[in-house]
């Protein structure tokens, strides 16, 4: 998510939003708070200035979606964000009843929403607990509009009507049609601020039969998201068995967290078993930092020099630091340490001490195979395609042998030498298999991502297997996969079997080995050990038919 507001002072400009000020929307919070007599605000003189900051870490869009019949919602935000800090408790989450909607039933026996707005319930003191907690804030109509990220996930999202219920309230209330009560509830999140966070909160929702209605989603400025989800599908009003099945919920997902017990205790397992030797602790001193060959999200690739040697920068931006992004990030040393092979990017060394992190890897002065592919328009030859093909399966083959998922397989992370080598890179997202044997959080790229992780399954080794397929595919048509489609749309497309077109005049052995790789059924797959085999017995018939041709 993308985080666009700065950090200010209360003695900064106001920031607008349209026509709005969101100066003018703490102003009347503040002042309402006061006004109800909040405990909080009346009696803590650093309140006014607690506040403020609260506004200042989120988007001016924030301030908008204030409902100033309910103010104290403020601070119950304020609340959650407040115990996101602890890696222990996240996801932090607070559930409460809002409203029963009734249905109706039409003439075809389709049910019908009519927004009916229930007694009102007392209002959340700020002071109360947040998680786990089963006060009710008093109803009141919603206000949000569904939010463009989950349409884009194809969510079932639904608006209340309210024009549709004013025209049947007559009815239902002289006894003509036949109503129930379907109890809606308020879902709000916070957790450290990852990439396809409102993908695993969704899913988190489904999981428990939940519905999303409505939903409002913020990023604060120093990496945490606070979600507001408006969902049905809970049966009753109260909300017990509501946190007692999150809490399930969230149990199960356990390890895709940011700071959960699993998470955790594979860094430190993995950092604990290497020796903390003196070579794999970069000397900052020593290391020259030349041009930047890449920019991302949270950090910048530069190629460099260290002890005379050409050397690839990862450079971690220290504004961008937040917990997940150091868990991400110890990983991933974790992995560089364990693996040596010829076919994975050597790994050199690391800088540790944050915020001043890196890692420093072999210069690979070919790029890589998604810009020999697509940026120089190159046409493989079946000899070179099956050569990159084979050094591919040697790099995975080791990897899965190491018990090492790397989850985010496509061209732009295989590197070549000068020898046209290729070399599996990046391992950023890439984990130690669990015990279980599988996961379930989604990560990787759409359009090399396996049907499984998109529809947050479990999944192993075999996911990586699905994205070699993708790989393959490229290299026989040196095409963008599914290139007239966005990211989303290739996913969904995925998620219902959709394929890219089989390549014609492909060898026929090739194309079967790429539809088995692809093949929905993760164990219908092929490992990376036979595929090495295939490959390998393919490249001598492709030699022999080769000199066969030549002799004639």
């Amino acid at each position: 998510m993308d985080l666009t507001e700065g950090v200010g002072e209360s003695s900064s400009p106001p920031r607008s939003f349209g026509c709005f000020s969101n100066y003018d929307v703490r102003n009347d919070v503040f002042n309402r708070l006061i006004d109800n007599g909040n405990e909080e605000a009346v009696c803590n003189p650093e309140f006014r200035e607690q506040l403020d900051a609260h506004f200042n870490r989120l988007p001016a869009s924030y301030g908008l979606d204030v409902n100033m019949e309910r103010v104290e919602d403020v601070l119950v935000h304020k609340n959650l964000l407040a115990l996101a800090k602890d890696p222990e408790k996240r996801p932090v989450y607070h559930i409460r009843f809002i409203e029963n909607l009734c249905t109706r039933a039409d003439d075809n026996d389709d049910q019908q929403f009519v927004n009916i707005i229930s007694t009102p319930r007392p209002s959340l003191d700020a002071g109360d607990e947040v998680v786990p907690s089963h006060k009710r804030i008093r109803d009141s109509a919603i206000d949000f509009e569904p939010c463009s990220k989950l349409e884009d996930l194809n969510l079932d999202v639904k608006k209340n009507s309210k024009d549709m219920g004013e025209r049947y309230l007559t009815e239902i209330f002289s006894g003509r049609q036949e109503i129930s009560h379907v109890p809606i509830h308020e879902v709000i999140f916070s957790s450290v601020d990852k990439p396809k966070l409102l993908s695993q909160l969704s899913a988190l929702l489904s999981d428990i039969g939940l519905n999303i209605r409505e939903a409002h989603v913020f990023s604060t400025t120093d990496g945490y998201s606070l979600d507001v989800f408006v969902v049905d599908g809970w049966p009753v009003e109260d909300t017990d068995g509501l946190y007692k099945a999150m809490e399930k919920a969230i149990a199960r997902s356990e390890g895709s967290w940011s700071g959960s017990s699993n998470s955790h205790s594979a860094v430190e397992k993995a950092l604990a078993a290497q020796p903390k030797s003196g070579d794999l602790e970069i000397d900052r001193r020593l290391l020259k930092i030349g041009e930047r060959i890449a920019s991302g999200s949270c950090g910048d690739l530069y190629r460099g020099v260290y002890f005379g040697q050409d050397v690839a920068v990862k450079i971690l931006r220290s504004e961008h630091l937040n917990d997940a992004l150091e868990d991400e990030f110890a990983q991933e040393v974790a992995i560089l340490r364990e693996v040596q092979h010829r076919n994975i990017v050597r790994f050199i060394g690391a800088c540790t001490k944050s915020p001043h992190l890196c890692i420093v890897t072999e210069y690979m002065p070919k790029g890589s195979l998604y810009d020999y592919l697509h940026k120089n328009h190159n046409v493989l030859k079946l000899s070179q395609l099956l050569r990159f093909a084979v050094d591919v399966c040697r790099g995975m083959e080791y990897l899965h042998q190491n018990n090492i998922i790397h989850r985010d397989l496509k061209t732009a992370n295989l590197l070549m030498d000068t020898n046209n080598g290729v070399k599996v890179a990046d391992f950023g997202v890439a984990r130690f298999q669990n015990q279980g044997g599988v996961m379930t959080a989604e990560t990787g790229t759409y359009r090399w991502m396996a049907p499984e992780v998109i529809n947050h399954q479990p999944y192993d080794q075999k996911a990586d297997v699905f994205s070699f397929a993708i790989v393959l595919w490229e290299l026989v048509t040196a095409k963008v996969p599914y290139d007239t489609m966005t990211p989303l749309q290739a996913a969904l497309g995925v998620r219902q079997g959709l394929r890219p077109d089989i390549p014609e005049n492909a060898h026929p052995k090739l194309l079967d080995l790429m539809q088995r790789c692809w093949e929905a059924d993760p164990s219908k797959r092929p490992s990376f050990t036979e595929l090495k085999v295939e490959l390998e017995v393919l490249i001598v018939e492709a030699q022999e038919t080769s000199g066969a041709v030549n002799g004639n």
